[in-house]
Parts: C-alpha cells; sequence; structure tokens
C-alpha cells in the first residue's frame, strides 16, 4: 500500500477484543462474540488504505464481568502488547474492554506507554485531543453507572427473592440438595440425620469441641458436593467452626436469613423444630459476651509465623484468665483448638517464648533489614535457656510497645517451628552485612 507521496505505508497490527458478560447463547453457531468480531473486521477493512491488518489471533472473553481486569484474553492481549506485537486495540463499544473508569484508565495508561492505539467502532472519537480524552471519561462514566445500576437491582431481586423464601443459591448445605427443577431445598434423610445428631449432641455437652470429637469418631464427614463443573468438594473432617455454622443456619427450622438478621419463612421443608434451635441458639448466645476488641494478632508477636512441628499446624493466640482474673498469654496449637487432638505441644507461654525468639535477633546498624544470628547452637525450650547474646535489646524488650515488638519480629522472622522443647527460626531473605554470611534458617 502506498501514501499519495509514494512511500508505503507501514502495516498497523489491529488485534480485535471482544466480550461479554454471560455465557447464555456461547453455543450457538453465531453468538455476539462473533458479531462483535464481524463489525470490527470489517471497520478495520474500511481503513485498508491506512495499512490496517487484522491479527490472526483471537481474544475472546466469554462469561467475564467488565467490572475488573481478571480475563484471560484480555491478560494474553496485554502480554502481546507488552512484546510490541499489537498496533491498534479495535472493540465493538468501550464498556467491551472495561466498565470500570479507574480500570480503563489504567489500560490507555499501559497502551500510551506501549504506543499502542485504542478505536471503538460504535463510538467515534480521538484520544489525542483533549475533548476526545473528556469524552471517553464521559463515556466510561455512564459505563460504571451502569454496571453499578445493574449490581443493585440484581441484588434488590435477590432480597426480594429471600423475603418470599426462595433459595437464591450458594454453597450446598448438609441435610438438603437443590432441586434444579422447583428451584428450591429438597431434604436429604440421610443428612438431615447428621443435622438433628449435631443439635442434640451440643444440646447434651454445650461444647463445640465435644461435638465435632464425636462426630469425628462415629467417622461422619462434612456436606460433600458437586460444583456445577463437576468438581468435589466438602466432604472434610469436623471442627468446631462446621458445628458453629450448622447450629447458627436457620434453613434447619424452614425460614430464609434475609437483609441483616431478618428471618423469613421459608418454602422447604424444616428438619428441625423451633424449640431445639432456639435452646442451640440461646446457648452460643450465652458463650458470647458481645464485646468488641481488636485483633489478637497486634497482642501477638508471633501470630501468624509460630508453627506446632509434630501436628504441622499453626499456633495461634490463646487469652487465658485467671482465677484472680488476671490475664495470660498463651500459644496454642490450632490442631488442638480446633479437632480436639492431643497435641504434645501443649500451651506455651507468650511472654517466654517471644523473648526467646527476640534473643536470637538483633536488628543492627541503622538498616532494620540487617541482621544477625546471635546463636547458631540447640537451646531447649524449657525454661526459655536461651544465650543473652544481646543484653540490650533482652533488657528493652519488656518496656517495648507490643505493636512495636510485633513490628521487629516479624520484619526479620519468617517462621518459628516449635518442635519436642526446641525452636527452629526461619530468618526472612535480607541483605547481610559485609564479611558476613547470613543464614536462611537456624536453631535456637
Amino acid at each position: 500500500m502506498t501514501s499519495p507521496a509514494g512511500e508505503r505505508c507501514r502495516p498497523v497490527r489491529c488485534a480485535i477484543y471482544t466480550r461479554k458478560s454471560t455465557t447464555e447463547g456461547l453455543d450457538t453457531d453465531f453468538n455476539t462474540l462473533d458479531a462483535q468480531r464481524d463489525g470490527c473486521q470489517h471497520y478495520i477493512q474500511s481503513q485498508a488504505h491506512l495499512g490496517w491488518t487484522v491479527v490472526e489471533r483471537r481474544y475472546d472473553d466469554g462469561g467475564f464481568t467488565g467490572g475488573n481486569l481478571d480475563r484471560p484474553a484480555l491478560q494474553r492481549l496485554l502480554d502481546d502488547i507488552d512484546r510490541g506485537e499489537v498496533d491498534v486495540v479495535v472493540v465493538h463499544k468501550v464498556d467491551r474492554l472495561s466498565r470500570s473508569l479507574l480500570d480503563f484508565a489504567r489500560l490507555m495508561e499501559r497502551f500510551e506507554r506501549r504506543g499502542a492505539g485504542f478505536v471503538s467502532i460504535s463510538q467515534h472519537f480521538d484520544t489525542s485531543t483533549s475533548m476526545g480524552r473528556l469524552m471517553l471519561n464521559v463515556l466510561l462514566s455512564f459505563a460504571q453507572f451502569e454496571r453499578e445500576i445493574i449490581a443493585e437491582r440484581t441484588r434488590d431481586k435477590v432480597q426480594a427473592a429471600r423475603r418470599r423464601g426462595k433459595w437464591t443459591g450458594g454453597t450446598p448445605v448438609l441435610g438438603y440438595a437443590v432441586d434444579h427443577v422447583k428451584h428450591r431445598l429438597r431434604v436429604i434423610d440421610e443428612e438431615a440425620k447428621v443435622v438433628r445428631l449435631v443439635f442434640e449432641l451440643y444440646l447434651r455437652t454445650r461444647s463445640l469441641d465435644a461435638v465435632a470429637e464425636a462426630l469425628r469418631s462415629r467417622r461422619l464427614r462434612q456436606k460433600r458436593y458437586k460444583t456445577r463443573k463437576g468438581v468435589r468438594r466438602g466432604g472434610g473432617e469436623w471442627n468446631r467452626n462446621a458445628v458453629y455454622t450448622v447450629l447458627r443456619n436457620p434453613l434447619y427450622v424452614g425460614k430464609m436469613r434475609g437483609q441483616g438478621e431478618t428471618l423469613h419463612p421459608a418454602e422447604h421443608t424444616a428438619i428441625l423444630d423451633e424449640p431445639t434451635f432456639a435452646a442451640a441458639e440461646a446457648s452460643l448466645a450465652a458463650r458470647t459476651t458481645g464485646r468488641t476488641r481488636r485483633p489478637l494478632s497486634d497482642e501477638y508477636a508471633l501470630a501468624g509465623i509460630l508453627r506446632c512441628a509434630p501436628c504441622e499446624a499453626p499456633m495461634a493466640p490463646c487469652p487465658v484468665k485467671g482465677r484472680n482474673g488476671r490475664p495470660y498469654r498463651y500459644y496454642r496449637c490450632r490442631a488442638h483448638q480446633q479437632y480436639a487432638k492431643r497435641c504434645p505441644t501443649g500451651l506455651l507461654p507468650a511472654d517466654a517464648l517471644e523473648r526467646a525468639v527476640a534473643a536470637q535477633v538483633v536488628v543492627v546498624g541503622n538498616d532494620a533489614k540487617a541482621t544477625v544470628l546471635l546463636n547458631a547452637g540447640v537451646s531447649p525450650l524449657s525454661g526459655m535457656a536461651v544465650a543473652p547474646a544481646s543484653s540490650a535489646l533482652l533488657g528493652a524488650w519488656p518496656m517495648l510497645p507490643v505493636p512495636e515488638r510485633c513490628r521487629l519480629l516479624r520484619s526479620v522472622v519468617r517462621e518459628v517451628r516449635v518442635e519436642r522443647g526446641q525452636l527452629r527460626i526461619a530468618l526472612k531473605d535480607v541483605p547481610a552485612r559485609s564479611g558476613q554470611a547470613e543464614p536462611a534458617a537456624a536453631r535456637a
């Protein structure tokens, strides 16, 4: 192709991007993605005198929302743009690329950085001028507004269906299966017996852990189900959280939870009677103080990085009050906490354990990331007999604010494992001081 001056035009490689929010109708011979691509191809052919050519690779996202960028075809398109294989992105409408104003601005910035253009065949504008960019932002604002309106309508529809007692979808519940013909729940007798057993055991023991242990001893499992894609889910062991979820579910008395804590009569058959469910709910409410407090991770420096090696489970904060009302801080194995397993580690005093870990790691110089291992030997955990390699740090440790202790240890320690009265401390990958080799992990 030649220009009026007799010079050959440089080929402009045009990638066509298409998108549809749902998968409905995509299995037909000519769907909306094909219609979008056909329109874009005709537009590119009309610009053949400028050297525009169609990139053969297809970028079709069927069944993906425009509210985010988590779309496989779009990510492939962005990768090809970064490699310099695409000069212009062509879409049928602006909202096919994105319905989020922020995401669209980021895409345009990425296109400009790579020298790629953008064309919408049904909405003509020129992004090279200030007026064109203004009109583009106005169009995107309306696209985002439309997406939010659709989301609000969907939420209102779901709430209206729940007020009428209809099943609106979600994770399958123990005791019920979904009747896809009548769009309601139907009772599974075998699972309903397990539900009644959970309530019976709890009202007898008043302990979530005891119920979970009894269910595990009878080799009972949680709800097993298959997704629409054929993937099998569920079937795990019972723990206190699973028991609590069953005890708090109003579906078992034939009610549907609406907005907030409002309950509405449901269409499906109840498994339990009202007095049984009310008794369990009252018992659970009596166990809750109703007070709010800050997360325990703000008070425990090793929260999230301490693990029990024998159980291969994390160790969670465990606050305890003595008979005199004085609070004590401990760490307890999560396997013991959730599954009531007999853990060889037991309770560990938080203050002594954090002090022992701090004794092994010292922040040196002005660089908070430069660390040195103080003691590479193995010391027993009992009595926290750790060599005081840094008396300054150990002396100041009790006086440090709790947030500062958390920040100090978490900035340099990746993981702490407890096994047979010993600590194994793994440090984060940080640069070592000149002339010293920094260990990636060590025993303390």
